[in-house]
């Protein structure tokens, strides 16, 4: 049966560890477990949250009044594919990262570059998580959806999540709670090993057991220089994985007991998507990827002529989606004065030290880290780049029980 308790806390249950406690807090550790538990508490008509790794909140000091539904649930389960592929169906409250390791370590490509991201399956999809030059978004097939507005389970194409930047048809306003999630992926053994005498130290090209299976191509120029390879180059699965651990942990980004900097909620800015026009008034130095993106931004025009790009949705006319490029929300907060461990006066939330995109809880080993401190040291980060460069930063993680 699921495990149910009052006023438990939440700090400890999240990667950035600020928070008070759960009015209602319920575990469920199986598929059956989780329908029963998630269709009682809206029958409830409380307020509901669902945890799963914890990695993408930031909770509110005074907590939540109502019943948080941590997913607990496991299982890889082999589904049939075609020759060449393999699908997996996993459930929701899986590791994500447990399960990206189980994929390398059987030679499945077409998520290694997504090593090392903290929080489970189930939420994977729901910003579709991406990092050197992968999205889930190419590797998943469907998944199973409690839908909040009918009460039942149903199954979800790829279309229908329509999957986009950091974004889905969740992140529109679809409620309800993912119970599994089915990826498809590149079986790679028996793929040849030609190239791998071009890693550099970072990776142990010597190591016997190092996997016969390659990787997908890679596209991310940071990984490709880490690897010594030219973009677009495949290298042993587990050498990719391994590289991108130490790219990661070089950054503060794996979780770490014995690294500070990793206490957080990991890229708290999006990347902020704007217009071509737009972006042209930028410093020529400003990094940016042309993109075509399902959505355009929204540009509000302010006094004098000046005019906002903001990434997501607003009432404002959309300027059209064709002529969109990405910037570096890293580069614009640099740019804008901010330098990593910068900290406001009397903060227990700071700038991480080894990347400007994070937030780091500084005050976690003694326990006193507030999230409204995390919150004044975003809407500052916020400010100073929209003075500066006039792109309002939209943050990742959601806020529970409060709003940045």
């Amino acid at each position: 049966m699921s495990d149910s308790a009052l006023d438990v806390p939440l700090a400890p249950l999240t990667t950035l560890q600020v928070g008070g406690p759960a009015a209602r807090f319920v575990t469920a550790t199986t598929e059956p477990e989780l329908l029963e538990v998630v269709r009682e508490t809206w029958a409830s008509n409380d307020d509901w949250f669902v945890l799963g790794g914890g990695s993408n909140v930031v909770v509110a000091d005074d907590g939540f009044d109502g019943t948080v539904i941590r997913i607990a649930t496991r299982g890889i389960a082999p589904v049939m594919s075609k020759v060449g592929s393999v699908r997996l169906r996993v459930q929701a409250g899986e590791p994500w990262d447990d399960f990206v390791r189980h994929t390398v370590e059987n030679g499945w490509s077409g998520i290694e570059a997504l090593s090392g991201i903290p929080g489970s399956v189930g939420a994977a999809p729901i910003q579709n998580i991406g990092a050197y030059g992968q999205e889930v978004a190419s590797a998943i097939v469907s998944l199973d959806f409690l839908d909040f507005g009918t009460g039942e389970v149903r199954r979800m194409s790829h279309d229908d999540l329509e999957l986009s930047y950091r974004s889905s048809v969740f992140k529109r306003g679809l409620r309800g709670v993912v119970i599994s999630v089915t990826f498809e992926l590149r079986d790679a053994w028996g793929d040849s090993l030609e190239g791998a005498d071009s890693l550099t130290d970072a990776v142990d090209v010597d190591d016997p057991g190092a996997s016969a299976a390659l990787s997908e191509p890679v596209n991310y120029a940071q990984l490709a220089s880490a690897l010594g390879i030219d973009l677009g180059e495949r290298m042993p699965i587990d050498q990719v994985r391994g590289a991108v651990l130490w790219l990661r942990g070089s950054k503060g980004m794996v979780l770490d007991a014995d690294d500070p900097d990793s206490v957080s909620a990991g890229s708290f800015f999006t990347n902020p998507i704007v217009t071509e026009h737009f972006a042209r008034t930028l410093p020529p130095s400003a990094p940016r990827w042309q993109i075509e993106p399902d959505e355009p931004d929204t540009i509000i025009p302010l006094e004098d002529g000046m005019e906002i790009a903001v990434d997501g949705d607003s009432s404002a006319t959309a300027l059209p989606a064709e002529y969109h490029v990405k910037l570096s929300a890293a580069w614009l907060i640099e740019n804008a004065g901010i330098r990593r461990g910068f900290s406001l006066p009397g903060s227990t939330s700071a700038i991480s030290s080894k990347h400007t995109l994070a937030i780091v809880n500084t005050g976690a080993s003694s326990g006193t880290g507030l999230a409204a401190d995390v919150s004044e040291l975003a809407r500052y980060v916020q400010g100073r780049v929209l003075a500066e460069f006039g792109v309002l930063l939209q943050p990742e993680p959601v806020f529970l029980g409060h709003e940045l």
